[in-house]
């Protein structure tokens, strides 16, 4: 660099440089030459343009930008420092909406970043990105444009095969992908125009508007129960097979147990013991014991599968276990976490066999005082094997096998969960929609199954095995602190929230106190027990459970808001959640004398868990609404009663009373007003005569159309004749008025 360019520089300070960068902060993405740069700064004169020159190649040299062409420049995203006021990057995960506009969330910000459709650039739904925010407008939202996908979130798609002479398209089931997938004639392999098939992205050239992929798997023609049920399970990319040598180690795990392991346990196989399921139930990994001691007292043992001790440690089947995280239940099968031989078999604990337990052993008094306790490994046999409907028959007064252990088992149980409740736990009851199905896998049926007083049975005595299980490693003792452990937490509400379902459901008739944990904790108790049965119960329990934080698995305890417990694990279901597993080795190495496990590894694994876990949460609700959206396919037409269940400026969702079908009713379709929404009062108003419809009222729907593949269900709105309205004079239809061109779907390449 000349030496009088050198001293103009000098001179200049950071200012000249930051100007310069500013004109590549502007455009991230555009490649530009000293001329253009020049331009942009309103520099004429030719010993500025020669020393944005010299700059250029002195910040090309320091890698903050990158020669892409011969003089021309563009800002490198990995190594920009942050030299200038005029930009700002952050980086986040993409949530992509169907429209092909993006939100961005980051860490780094309190708000969300608005994507337009033409700055979205190759980021895909869960993509980790760096995005350039553009300058802030007073009153507007956060906008910003992708620069970099640092990291995918997934590579492979399902989808129906469009194929035609030259080429084919993947046409994603995901309404967030925005793209269609351009498959070459060589990459189609066996697949048939119209099947599902499996879609990996092999490249994504820079100036195409769809990624490149190929076939990797046929899954069927649409319709086909078992196709829609596999690619839900790939939609949110789970496996739909165990790896090879995942089935071969589970294969050489012995079905007996060896004496020298009996001689090593606690033998627990002459006291009462009984396992309580659902009658489908397959996978026992929990068992309850009971006998009288000679002073009086209950002992009551927790037995729980010893997965861990045919599960090894960095194994292929704990590595499987792992990478899914949790059994998966969709509406027609169990996706288990482990092979079937295992949760199924060896680690299940059936009726009549032996079976190796790691056991949480309880010594209670009449009252469900805890006076003793013991937790060590064991060997259990169950002298009966009970369905929920069996045992709620015995505690509803009817005969059966061992009835008065049963029954002691319930009264203490009943007295540890009125203690819970007394101490602050909220009792969010829960309704689960279950289908009958035909010999295809076809829905002729839909009823709703609640919780009885044989589930709370067992919740009773898991809630107290996980409680003191976290206490035993969580609690301190002198001095030492607590070593590394597994812990499921739930974080209290924000205040902001809770203000808000205060005043929401204030305007109903109903009052909260939010002054301690345990007073919000009585309310919300007390609300939901006074909306028991009436047409606004369904809205207000979901905001409640909306407006509560998410539990989650972490090392750092917080304590369980939901439960009112300081400690709190998950140690009872390690045959279908991987975090447990992780507790019954960490359990078990302390109380032999380990130190503390790396602290920084198992949080990386709990984030995993706590992320499986929603996944797997939310594939078990898309095959809900798979099957209810095929349950109404043949109903078109049919008139139901049905519940409003919400509201959004694009409709309002009704849920049909007694299956909880639900479907959107689009306020275009509502001729006698134009509605608009009144987000603060969960209903929408119309402009002209102020009719309302509001969260929990219950109207008259007709079943207007179903997409299956899209999952969505339409309902249309069968108005009151008598109303006022249909004598005013006529309303002007949304249809009356000229739309706004659509765009032309998904971009194609």
């Amino acid at each position: 660099m000349p030496k009088k360019t050198k001293d103009s520089l000098k001179r200049s300070g950071g200012t000249f440089v930051n100007n310069v960068l500013a004109v590549f902060g502007n455009s991230p993405l555009k490649a530009l030459n000293y001329k253009q740069v020049a331009a942009a700064m309103g520099v004429k004169d030719k010993a500025t343009r020669d020393m944005i020159y010299s700059v250029l190649f002195e910040l090309k040299q320091q890698e903050t930008i990158q020669e892409v062409k011969p003089g021309k420049f563009l800002l490198n995203p990995k190594h920009l420092p942050q030299l200038s006021s005029y930009k700002k990057f952050i980086t986040g995960t993409v949530d992509m909406k169907q429209t092909g506009k993006a939100y961005v969330t980051s860490p780094d910000l309190g708000e969300d970043v608005y994507i337009s459709p033409n700055n979205t650039g190759h980021a895909l739904d869960g993509d980790k990105v760096k995005v350039y925010l553009f300058p802030k407008r007073s009153g507007r939202k956060t906008e910003g444009q992708v620069v970099e996908v640092i990291e995918r979130n997934r590579n492979q798609f399902v989808g129906t095969l469009q194929l035609n002479r030259n080429y084919a398209f993947l046409l994603p089931d995901n309404t967030s992908m925005p793209v269609d997938i351009f498959i070459p004639p060589d990459k189609v392999g066996t697949a048939r125009n119209g099947e599902k098939v499996v879609a990996r992205i092999t490249e994504w050239p820079e100036h195409s508007r769809n990624p490149f992929g190929e076939i990797v798997a046929v899954l069927g023609m649409p319709g086909n129960n078992n196709v829609e049920m596999q690619s839900i399970l790939v939609e949110f990319d789970f496996p739909l097979a165990f790896r090879p040598e995942v089935e071969a180690e589970a294969g050489a795990i012995p079905e007996t147990i060896s004496k020298e392991e009996i001689a090593r346990r606690r033998d627990f196989r002459d006291i009462f013991t009984i396992t309580i399921d659902p009658a489908d139930a397959k996978d026992f990994d929990d068992a309850l014991s009971l006998q009288k001691l000679p002073s009086g007292n209950w002992e009551v043992g927790v037995h729980i599968a010893d997965v861990a001790h045919y599960v090894q440690q960095g194994s292929p089947l704990d590595k499987e276990a792992f990478d899914r995280g949790t059994s998966i239940y969709l509406v027609d099968r169990v996706i288990p976490m482990l092979p079937e031989k295992l949760s199924n078999h060896v680690c299940s604990l059936r009726q009549d066999e032996e079976k190796l337990c790691f056991s949480a052993v309880f010594e209670m008094d009449n009252n469900a005082k805890i006076l003793n306790q013991w937790f060590g490994k064991t060997v259990i046999k169950s002298n009966r094997r009970y369905a929920y409907e069996e045992v709620q028959a015995m505690i509803e007064g009817a005969d059966g096998d061992f009835k008065e252990p049963i029954m002691t088992l319930f009264h203490l149980s009943s007295i540890l969960r009125k203690e819970r409740y007394r101490k602050g736990a909220i009792n969010f009851e829960s309704q689960e929609v279950k289908f009958r199905l035909d010999n295809e896998g076809k829905p002729i049926g839909v009823y709703i199954k609640e919780q009885k007083e044989a589930n709370w049975l067992i919740e009773d005595f898991m809630l107290l095995a996980n409680r003191k299980v976290a206490e035993l490693i969580g609690v301190k003792k002198g001095k030492t602190e607590p070593k590394t452990f597994v812990y499921r937490i739930h974080d209290a509400p924000s205040p902001e929230k809770l203000n808000t379902f205060s005043q929401f459901v204030s305007k109903l008739g109903y009052s909260m106190k939010l002054g301690s944990n345990k007073e919000i904790a009585s309310s919300f108790n007390k609300l939901l027990k006074d909306v028991s049965g009436k047409g606004e119960e369904t809205m207000i329990s979901s905001i409640a459970i909306r407006t509560m934080a998410k539990a989650v698995y972490s090392t750092h305890n917080i304590g369980h808001y939901g439960l009112a417990f300081t400690y709190y694990t998950h140690f009872t279901s390690p045959i279908r959640r991987y975090p447990d597993l992780l507790v019954h080795r960490l359990l078990f190495d302390y109380m032999n004398g380990a130190t503390s496990a790396n602290a920084e590894e198992y949080e990386k694994m709990c984030d995993h868990a706590s992320e499986m876990e929603r996944k797997a949460m939310e594939a078990e609700r898309a095959s809900v609404k798979y099957k209810q959206a095929e349950f109404l396919i043949d109903k078109l037409g049919q008139v139901f009663e049905a519940r409003i269940s919400g509201v959004s400026k694009w409709g309002i969702f009704a849920e049909i009373i007694g299956n909880k079908c639900e479907g959107m009713i689009r306020l275009r379709d509502l001729n006698d007003d134009f509605y608009y929404l009144d987000e603060d009062n969960y209903q929408v108003v119309g402009q002209r005569y102020g009719e309302t419809i509001k969260l929990g009222d219950e109207v008259k729907i007709r079943v207007k159309n179903v997409d299956l593949q899209r999952k969505q269900i339409d309902f249309e709105l069968i108005q009151d004749e008598a109303s006022h309205l249909l004598s005013s004079p006529r309303l002007p239809k949304m249809t009356d008025f000229p739309k706004k061109p659509k765009g032309s779907g998904k971009k194609r390449h």
